[in-house]
């Protein structure tokens, strides 16, 4: 499939599969012809990058061997993750450091008793300090 560098970023498969959800509903912002990858389309797709973290790239016109190693050069130049190379669509993913806000968990909240049974063994469990 897609051969990582050591410039490239690398997910687990947990964050690929949300991901690839997350993409389903995007549309593509950059679109590659037959020129190939330039410097503009670069360009491009690493503003893109910087504003959105996941984008979509359609590519026009470029054998399927060749769209494999687009991928692989396109990660290694702007260090992101390639997420998903279906067909003529690429998905990129790289976070923006200053969008990478920590978002501080907040504490679960304990569900009510729903039956007596329920509020009884709750009751006996806070007694028993457990």
């Amino acid at each position: 499939m897609n051969e990582i560098t050591p410039e490239t970023l690398e997910i687990t498969p947990a964050e690929r599969r949300a991901l690839r959800a997350t993409a389903h509903s995007l549309q593509p912002v950059v679109a590659i012809s037959q020129k190939g990858l330039s410097a503009g389309v670069l360009k491009e797709i690493d503003a893109s990058l910087n504003s959105h973290e996941l984008i979509k790239v359609k590519v026009h016109g470029i054998e399927r061997d060749d769209r494999a190693a687009l991928l692989t050069e396109i990660c290694a130049t702007l260090h992101c993750a390639p997420v998903q190379h279906i067909g003529n669509i690429l998905i990129l993913w790289r976070e923006n450091p200053e969008k990478a806000t920590p978002v501080p968990a907040k504490p679960r909240r304990v569900a009510k008793p729903r039956t007596k049974k329920q509020a009884a063994a709750a009751l006996e469990k806070r007694r028993s300090g457990r």
